[in-house]
């Protein structure tokens, strides 16, 4: 595991005449095995900044550095290879493939990392779903679907899981339990959690809160005593 950096990045979009900026000279690290939340309303750059950590988006100036690999260098062949062995994806909507089996989704994931990859069945059981590994995602809840998500994230075993509003469509008992999987997973395998939402009370789990506004980095707040997602005040 190496340490996320970004020094100075920047990323507009052209939308007609119009150029919007979502990333203005956005400066930040993340240490390896922390559980990050990067927090923020709607237009504040956080999805923007989550894809091209995860280099789903490049960058229109600055560096992207995994420990001392530029990503932000890459060329796209590259790319695909970081984002096959390095990273996984967690979604809001699970983006799970309706037509397998929850092992069956786990197990693709696995199988296209050239890496040593956990497990599927271990997986699915240490998110709770031992007994759901054969049911297809329209016969699982969204919480149990999410559970899935993240076990297919985890599989390939990244270094890296970028979670993109994991809790957004959730009620609060389902959102909670989600949360609980994934923080335990991350002191369990010191791998390193990037996780979105402009929920601000979701803020009080993570080891470090990335505050972000008007595409910038307002503030950065290490927190040494991070609470529990049942301490959570929704």
């Amino acid at each position: 595991m190496s340490q996320i950096s970004m020094r100075d990045v920047r990323k507009t979009y052209r939308m007609g005449n119009n150029i919007i900026t979502a990333l203005d000279g956005v400066s930040l690290q993340i240490e390896p095995g922390d559980f990050a939340v990067v927090l923020g309303p709607s237009g504040s750059g956080k999805t923007t900044l989550l894809n091209i950590l995860g280099g789903l988006e490049s960058a229109d100036g600055g560096e992207i550095l995994n420990g001392d690999e530029s990503i932000s260098a890459m060329s796209e062949n590259k790319l695909t290879t970081y984002r096959r062995h390095q990273v996984g994806f967690i979604f809001q909507f699970f983006n799970l493939l309706p037509t397998l089996t929850a092992l069956e989704n786990v197990s693709l994931s696995a199988e296209m990392s050239n890496r040593r990859a956990y497990n599927p069945v271990d997986m699915l059981e240490r998110v709770g779903l031992g007994d759901r590994m054969d049911h297809y995602p329209g016969q699982l809840s969204g919480g149990q679907q999410q559970r899935v998500a993240i076990a297919r994230a985890l599989a390939k075993n990244p270094a890296l899981i970028l979670a993109d509003e994991p809790t957004g469509s959730m009620d609060v008992a389902t959102g909670i339990d989600v949360l609980r999987v994934m923080r335990d997973l991350n002191r369990e395998t010191q791998q390193t959690f990037v996780l979105v939402t402009h929920n601000s009370a979701i803020a009080g789990i993570a080891d470090r809160v990335i505050r972000m506004g008007s595409g910038k980095v307002q503030n950065i707040i290490q927190n040494d005593s991070p609470f529990e997602p049942e301490e959570i005040d929704w």
